[in-house]
């Protein structure tokens, strides 16, 4: 199964691996064709209707595929109001081949011709509420019609997300879909095709840009509460910066006094809030969790800490009692498997670490992917190992990110990495936030590596987040 966000992503990928959504168009129209020849014979009257979105450009292909029945076209709206490029050039590739096309101005203007299949184009997937004019006239004539209805991809009017439908919905005899089902079809009572349209599957395993896309905020939200520091001040302050360098509107960062303000000295745009302790205690962690629950921060902890059982005791105290979003980094990791929590958890080990905490042990993350899937389900929560490739998971869906260069060695690159992934927290679900946490992470120092290959700090991934995240040149 998948969901209409989640297959715009993998559409967005398959481009970036060099099939482009035309391609796409290409094939999908063809299986629209299919399913037309295997319900009405060649000779068969079909009348196309299509909306102005890539559902109509899939129906525009299907006509050129129907040559040996009597196609006619009709398009909802004004042809210079087709919303994307490749389906503009689909419906005047119509055009210039004397395909039998109208343009329905609004609904007073539509007519359905006497037919025997309709072809549902309209609407797509991410559309939900009742069906607006000139569609609602459209579905109803439609409904009336003595034909078989195949609709591309999901019927207009239904919301293939969470199966509800419309009170003026089209009745498809036949749906069309394509690459995977969608969540909703299930519900439909007619015959469903699943249409193989030549995503590669590294589309939907591997982190690409559609899975950016899917996770980048589209403003500033959220505060960022960093609970790190004691014997290292750097590693909290690199997670603190990244989460406001992503998005976050503040970052927080909650340390013992003896070292609060050397961590307020790395950023004057931190808000470093000290404790009266050395290290992090149960007491202290009390008083933050109260912080971290009042204010729904998403948090981070780990970060610098320290391995003093006091502390990890503390972290154990903190964990067992939030319920909120917390990406769990460094030093904390080690008490995650024998927690009970209502929180939302991230855990973000390195190879190392993942195996001190009962995960597989191998040098290549990526050949251990599904033994990986199976800790985090028996862990129940989402893992993003850390590695030459990174493997993120929740236990069902899996996925790898292949950014970064061997330059991200250098100590601090995972601290970045936690910060990203907390701020996409904010607006994300977690697989989705982590997996696109690593692949921003990682071409930010891809783009670092283009001037020093090596030589990078990871202080200076933070200004190339901003550029990576949202696009656009840092020079």
């Amino acid at each position: 199964m998948i969901t209409g966000e989640r297959m715009a992503a993998v559409d967005e990928n398959a481009a970036a691996l060099g099939v482009s959504q035309k391609q796409l168009m290409e094939s999908s129209g063809n299986a629209v064709a299919r399913a037309v020849r295997e319900v009405a014979d060649r000779g068969s009257s079909v009348a196309v209707v299509a909306g102005r979105g890539n559902n109509g450009g899939d129906a525009f292909v299907a006509a050129r595929f129907l040559e040996s029945y009597d196609v006619t076209t009709l398009l909802l709206g004004p042809a210079e109001n087709i919303g994307t490029e490749i389906a503009r050039e689909n419906w005047e590739a119509l055009q210039h081949a004397g395909y039998d096309t109208h343009e329905i101005a609004d609904s007073s203007g539509f007519e359905l011709p006497d037919c025997d299949v309709v072809v549902d184009a309209m609407l797509g997937t991410g559309i939900s509420g009742e069906l607006r004019e000139p569609a609602a006239t459209a579905a109803e004539a439609i409904n009336a019609a003595d034909a078989t209805v195949v609709a591309v991809d999901v019927p207009s009017g239904f919301d293939a997300d969470a199966g509800a439908v419309a009170d003026n919905a089209v009745e498809a005899d036949r749906v069309v879909t394509f690459h995977d089902a969608k969540p909703g079809l299930a519900e439909l009572d007619c015959e469903l095709a699943v249409a193989d349209i030549g995503i590669p599957a590294a589309a939907e395993r591997d982190v690409g840009p559609g899975d950016v896309s899917l996770a980048e905020p589209d403003g500033r939200e959220g505060r960022a509460y960093v609970i790190g520091g004691g014997p290292y001040t750097g590693a909290p302050a690199l997670a603190a910066q990244a989460a406001l360098r992503t998005g976050a509107e503040l970052s927080f960062v909650a340390a013992p006094d003896a070292v609060a303000g050397e961590i307020q000295g790395y950023a004057e745009d931190l808000i470093v809030q000290p404790y009266e302790s050395e290290i992090l205690t149960p007491e202290v962690a009390e008083d933050l969790l109260e912080t971290a629950t009042s204010y729904d921060n998403v948090v981070v902890i780990g970060p610098g800490l320290g391995t003093d059982e006091e502390t990890l005791e503390a972290a154990r105290r903190f964990l067992s009692g939030y319920d909120g979003r917390a990406v769990v980094d460094a030093d904390a990791l080690e008490v995650v498997p024998e927690v009970e929590t209502d929180a939302t958890l991230v855990c973000t080990p390195n190879r190392g670490e993942l195996a001190r905490m009962g995960g597989p042990d191998a040098d290549d993350l990526a050949a251990v992917a599904d033994e990986i899937e199976d800790f985090a389900a028996e862990l129940g929560h989402v893992v993003l190992a850390k590695g030459e490739n990174d493997v993120i998971s929740d236990g069902e869906r899996t996925r790898i990110s292949r950014s970064g260069t061997v330059g991200m060695k250098v100590g601090g690159t995972g601290d970045t990495l936690a910060g990203i992934v907390a701020a996409l927290l904010e607006g994300a679900e977690p697989v989705d936030a982590a997996a696109a946490g690593a692949h921003v992470n990682g071409l930010a120092g891809e783009r670092l590596a283009e001037c020093h290959e090596h030589g990078f700090l990871a202080s200076e991934l933070l200004e190339e987040l901003p550029p990576t995240l949202w696009g656009g040149d840092d020079e």
